[in-house]
């Protein structure tokens, strides 16, 4: 069975996908034409969270990968009708061509003959095996090491012929390589870092790619110049000879920018109140294109403690487990005082859906057997049930003098930070007290080992933010929440498990998912992890968000996916 089989017929992908077909320019005076061909030149994007690294690998926000996309490429990725779209793959591999292992042991891809990078170096199937050998090397600590873990080796056959062989059978041989995690680095640009100082190299911030356009400079949370790359294998056909890629604001500044005033192309991102989105729209420069895949705006909780440091500093240690959140009682209160369909209704309207699901995509995963609840009066029922009673009448419920307060971060967005004020009103309600925190998105997202204020460190007690699987197999989605991808000092806070639950039942569900040839038997499994984590409330999904992007309507081209980024086709944009 070839990957567009096990994509499209064997998941099923149900999804609704905002895809831009061809438009007509709008009518312009002669004089007006003129300078807009002189303008039309230069594609300009807005990503209002700013980009600070040029490697996906170190980074755990779509932000930077993003920026990325537009120079590196994967061997493939998938469309939103999960068929397969070659990149740096001469070829889909299947049973029939012999690229699919009939015991399910590896993988051989064809890759394209003379493929260079942006500065002329010959693109070969060796950059393959080294980039595998740097995502997996601990001293390196990328953000993606958790996605590889089921390869055994990665063996360049000839310049043209890579073979991915794994640890065990493996039914999901199209998670490596393909789409956000995928991809490729050049191997003569990143051998000497290799290690401890993979962050230091200078493509980092200066990448060589083999996609359509190069980096030009970059200033880090501020501008990316990038020109269309003359090494390109379809050079002639990109519509721009130069891209520009502003950071920084807010995600309102950024949707009036393409929706009403025009000034820029596309901007990325528009987590923006639903009626807001609705005005700008209005003014008939753009539109919103919506896609409603995989993310899921959730909440998670700290299952260690912030507060207590190790000898050597480590806060939220696995040391020492949360004093109250270690009690599925007290989460389950939380769980049933979150307000899903108010969250949703005030600020997401038609580009979210309430959810309780960690795993809503593709459908033939999605668990019917969950439900949620808005019940205040049942959550305090419980936190009564385990202990947690007001004694000293200041409003905030206390236990053997420890009180039941809590630190509740995210990332700068003024519907976060209203979704933030509705759940912390909820959670008075019944006890609970709670203190905002928000951080800049290019801090928050950073992946920055050396910053105590990111995703990964997580020194709060809940945290909020949105993702999901970025594959047509959820595999490498749930693995986060197993026990071997925790965040810590020891993996230099690599791992993307970031609540740091540990459940070895959950892990042995993942294990048995992972190995299973079975079709049926691996979408069961997956149901059960999603409905394990539901039921111990290990993490809390709010709204099934979908991604929003504002369009100039003189931009074509655009075709977003929920298995790739929305850069990944921007060989294609142009204006008619």
């Amino acid at each position: 069975m070839n990957a567009r089989a096990v994509a499209a017929a064997g998941l099923c992908l149900l999804l609704f996908t905002g895809c831009r077909s061809a438009q007509s320019p709008p009518q312009t005076e002669t004089g007006a034409e003129t300078e807009t061909a002189a303008s039309d030149d230069t594609l300009r994007l807005l990503y209002w969270q700013a980009p600070t690294i040029l490697n996906p690998h170190f980074s755990s926000g779509f932000k930077d990968s993003e920026a990325s996309r537009i120079t590196l490429e994967p061997l493939a990725s998938f469309d939103a009708d999960g068929n397969m779209v070659l990149f740096l793959a001469a070829e889909e591999p299947s049973l029939d061509n012999g690229g699919v292992a009939a015991d399910g042991t590896s993988v051989t891809w064809k890759l394209k003959e003379g493929i260079t990078w942006s500065d002329g170096t010959p693109f070969t199937a060796e950059d393959v095996a080294f980039t595998y050998e740097f995502i997996v090397n601990p001293d390196v600590a990328t953000v993606n090491a958790g996605t590889y873990e089921l390869v055994e080796s990665v063996e360049a056959v000839d310049d043209t012929t890579v073979r991915i062989t794994f640890k065990e059978p493996n039914p999901a041989w199209y998670l490596v390589f393909t789409g956000t995690e995928g991809m490729v680095l050049p191997k003569h640009m990143f051998e000497a870092y290799n290690g401890p100082n993979g962050r230091e190299a200078p493509a980092n911030l200066m990448p060589v790619g083999t996609g359509p356009y190069r980096v030009t400079s970059f200033t880090p949370g501020d501008v990316i110049v990038y020109e269309a790359n003359p090494n390109y294998r379809a050079a002639d056909q990109l519509a721009f000879s130069r891209v520009e890629l502003k950071g920084g604001g807010d995600a309102t500044s950024a949707a009036r920018a393409v929706l009403q005033t025009g000034d820029v192309d596309y901007a990325y991102n528009l987590q923006v109140e639903a009626a807001v989105l609705e005005q700008l729209e209005a003014a008939g420069q753009g539109e919103v294109v919506t896609n409603f895949g995989s993310l899921v705006e959730r909440i998670i909780f700290n299952f260690t403690d912030p507060n207590q440091a190790t000898a050597d500093g480590e806060t939220s240690s696995v040391e020492f487990p949360h004093p109250f959140f270690s009690d599925p009682q007290v989460r389950q209160a939380v769980n049933l005082a979150i307000d899903r369909d108010t969250i949703t209704n005030q600020l997401y309207g038609p580009t979210g859906k309430p959810t309780t699901n960690f795993l809503v995509a593709p459908s033939p995963f999605v668990s019917d057997n969950t439900s949620y609840d808005y019940d205040p009066d049942a959550a305090a029922q419980l936190l009564d049930a385990a202990g947690w009673v007001d004694s000293n009448s200041d409003g905030t419920r206390d236990k053997d003098g420890q009180e039941l307060q809590v630190v509740f971060q995210t990332s700068v967005n003024p519907v976060r930070q209203k979704t933030q004020e509705i759940v912390k009103q909820s959670l008075e309600q019944i006890g609970i007290g709670v203190e905002l925190k928000s951080i800049d998105a290019s801090v928050y997202f950073s992946g920055d080992p050396a910053s105590r204020e990111t995703l990964e460190r997580f020194s709060a007690d809940l945290q909020m933010f949105a993702t999901g699987n970025t594959n047509p197999d959820p595999g490498s989605y749930l693995q986060t929440y197993t026990c071997d991808e925790i965040a810590q000092k020891a993996n230099n806070w690599s791992g993307s498990n970031y609540a740091r639950y540990c459940n070895p039942e959950f892990d042995a569900l993942w294990q048995q998912a992972a190995a299973t040839l079975d079709p049926e038997e691996r979408e069961d499994l997956f149901i059960q992890m999603n409905d394990l984590l539901i039921n111990e409330a290990a993490v809390l999904p709010i709204v099934h968000r979908a991604d929003a992007s504002g369009v100039s309507n003189r931009l074509t081209g655009i075709d977003l996916t929920p298995w790739d980024l929305g850069t990944w086709n921007i060989a294609d944009w142009s204006r008619p």
